[in-house]
């Protein structure tokens, strides 16, 4: 017994109060604690010959606060799996040599190096770290031969020049130099501001040794790399154009020569190709990209061109879909993709006739936080297919598809979730206002009984152009097990539905999305066990903006929390890490070339109708939606005296809201007390039950 306890059992005991008895041992149900005990599957790479899939395994560590990944190494004819790589550090993106005899990986193993590449020799258990890098790589790539490595890699350039201080004389201790800014987009969500230097193209020895520098010059050369059979050329997408800092969207497809590192261009368009993937002989190149006509959503097609950038098809025309990560075939007749299907993802074959053949269903991403479609997969040279998939009662495991045949090979959360009663989740018809029919999902809390009324919260996906779906969400289950059901669509905007359906919301954002999730609702509630007098409303990024929308909308919620929201859309343009994109293909116009355009679909136009008490979360380092937007909503709630409160999550991003295990608790428990602050029937209290 510890000190600390043993002093507040004694006070207890002078106080006449009653001890109560220690915890009687693990919650039936799901708690914030039980983050930490989460395991889930990311990367699955299966060996050329099909036999073994290295994988990384991501587990929440207590002690720092994180997710630390380690590579495993799966039999697939066995389903045995055992450590490749693990201890200190973070180890990830395997990427098997093409005959499969070694894999190559990254790791942060030495603190003193930092994130670098390793090889490690499969027969023999041999390791050896193959860079000393001065920044961590990416999109690590094996030459067809296996004897070289290709990667991207951040390279330092000079910062601007502006004037010159006066001499420091020696050990003074002065302020921090001044900031030169003159770039357009200056900070990232992901990197905060950013430091003078450009992505560029490199290879390396796969056994060592320096370095080769492919692309140079004032340009950002990153992204997935593809290499010739022959070893000789390089192909990358980029925009090497002299505007390319406000054309973001607008790359084309080059090869570089590994010899002499002259660069062609291959494509020419307006719009984005990218993803390139030079077929097994050679000859053929597989790309992304759509034709940019500049709204809210384009579906990214499939094509395929000769190697000199002649002869350009779609492939994917028939398919009303976006698809991302072509594989080619190993016969090279036929091109995997993945896409999104009413929020579950597949993985389907596209022939060179433009013929699709699903191979795999049911993808769910490594991600668990809320329940987005997404996932990831690679295909052997027999076509055997390994994926991520899970359950809307577990995080993703990895799977493998050969033929008809589906078979689950990990059971990573089988000990810490088999013991717990989860939320079930069930399929709800909807036919919004204008008969369009929407998919939505509810949770119903443990022990679920339909003749009791429950509480109900609207949790609203992101985006916008994304989509929810059947799948594990920490944060939803934690709201069923505070005893709330929880409500989860797919309104118009989102994705997986088709372009017509996403580009319902183009230049109307928010709008007539508010009508589906309030059709929802309704249609929740004509279930017979929704209390109507107890809804609740959350939502991150755009779910953030349809939350403050709504209680601008409506009063019938009894409270909300509107997470790193858009709350003034002139503003926001202005501000996010994206401006030459949101201007241009969510309004069409800048903010002052129409500034009643912008007013009419903020937030904040809408602020003097809130009723709705209001929670307002946000990441510190939020260059995303900024931390200005959900403080500019905060202080008119206070002007109004609206309840509210703001959340802010030390050091977390736009997309690591809920990064750190302790703060996607925390940040669940303070909206779950803020709910049961104003539930209708609840204990006079200011907290609710630690989820």
């Amino acid at each position: 017994m510890s000190i600390r306890l043993s002093i507040v059992i004694l006070v207890a005991l002078a106080a006449g109060q009653a001890v109560a008895a220690p915890a009687a041992g693990p919650s039936r149900t799901f708690k914030g604690a039980d983050l930490f005990n989460l395991e889930v599957a990311a990367d699955p790479q299966i060996s050329p010959d099909g036999k073994t899939i290295a994988y990384a395994r991501r587990a929440n560590d207590i002690m720092t606060d994180r997710t630390q990944s380690s590579i495993w190494s799966i039999d697939v004819a066995s389903g045995m799996q055992v450590p490749l790589i693990t201890g200190p550090g973070s180890h990830g993106q395997p990427r098997w040599s093409p005959d499969g005899s070694r894999l190559a990986y990254i790791s942060s193993a030495d603190d003193k190096a930092g994130a670098q590449l390793y090889v490690r020799w499969m027969k023999t258990g041999a390791t050896a770290r193959i860079t000393g890098l001065a920044d961590t790589p990416h999109a690590i790539s094996w030459s067809a031969d296996g004897e070289r490595i290709a990667y991207t890699m951040f390279v330092p350039d000079e910062s601007t020049k502006l004037g010159k201080a006066p001499d420091k004389p020696a050990d003074a201790k002065w302020a921090e130099p001044l900031q030169i800014i003159d770039t357009v987009v200056y900070r990232t969500d992901d990197g905060g501001y950013e430091k003078a230097g450009y992505e560029q193209l490199f290879w390396v020895p796969a056994s060592g040794g320096a370095p080769t520098q492919l692309t140079f010059g004032a340009l950002n050369a990153g992204g997935k790399v593809s290499w010739s059979p022959d070893g000789h050329a390089i192909v990358f997408s980029a925009n090497l154009t002299k505007d390319w800092q406000r054309e973001l969207v607008d790359t084309e497809i080059h090869e570089v020569s590994i010899d002499t590192l002259a660069v062609r261009t291959l494509t020419k368009r307006k719009g984005p190709d990218d993803w390139p993937a030079i077929s097994p002989d050679g000859k053929s190149i597989a790309y992304l990209g759509f034709d940019d006509r500049y709204v809210g959503y384009q579906n990214r097609q499939l094509s395929v061109m000769n190697r000199d950038g002649s002869g350009t098809r779609v492939l994917s025309a028939s398919l009303d879909r976006t698809v991302e990560n072509p594989v080619w075939s190993a016969d090279g007749r036929s091109i995997y993709v993945n896409y999104d299907e009413h929020g579950s993802e597949r993985v389907a074959r596209i022939g060179l006739d433009g013929s699709i053949h699903t191979v795999a269903e049911h993808l769910t991403d490594s991600a668990f936080d809320r329940p987005y479609s997404g996932g990831q997969f690679s295909v052997a040279r027999d076509g055997t297919v390994a994926f991520t998939s899970g359950t809307t009662q577990r995080p993703s495991d990895v799977w493998i598809a050969r033929g008809n045949s589906p078979r689950q090979l990990t059971h990573l959360n089988a000990s810490s979730l088999g013991a717990k009663s989860l939320g079930q989740v069930q399929t709800i018809a909807v036919k919004s206002f204008d008969d369009l029919p929407i998919d939505a999902w509810l949770i119903t809390p443990p022990d679920f009984d339909p003749s009791k009324k429950y509480p109900m919260i609207l949790e609203i996906h992101g985006g916008p152009f994304a989509a929810y779906g059947p799948t594990f969400s920490s944060d939803d289950q934690l709201y069923a097990a505070a005893g709330y059901a929880v409500l989860y669509i797919n309104p118009r905007g989102s994705t997986g539905y088709g372009e017509v359906f996403a580009n319902k919301i183009d230049k109307a954002y928010p709008g007539r999305d508010y009508d589906d999730l309030i059709a929802a609702v309704d249609a929740a509630i004509a279930k017979g066990f929704i209390d109507p007098d107890n809804l609740f409303v959350t939502g991150g990024s755009g779910g953030g903006v349809l939350t403050a929308w709504i209680v601008g909308k409506t009063d019938r919620f009894r409270a909300a929390a509107t997470q790193k929201p858009v709350i003034d859309w002139a503003s926001f343009v202005l501000t996010a890490d994206g401006t030459p994109f949101f201007s241009r293909y969510w309004f069409g116009k800048f903010p002052w070339e129409d500034p009643a355009g912008y007013w009419a679909r903020s937030p904040l136009s809408l602020v003097g109708n809130v009723k709705t008490p209001t929670l307002v979360v946000v990441g510190s380092n939020d260059f995303r939606t900024p931390v200005s937007e959900a403080e500019q909503y905060y202080e008119a709630l206070q002007l109004r005296n609206v309840p509210t409160t703001l959340v802010k999550v030390p050091g977390a991003n736009h997309h690591g809201l809920a990064e750190r295990p302790s703060q996607s608790a925390a940040k669940a428990a303070a909206i779950l007390a803020w709910f049961e602050r104003y539930r209708k029937g609840a204990a006079a209290s200011t907290t609710a039950p630690t989820p």
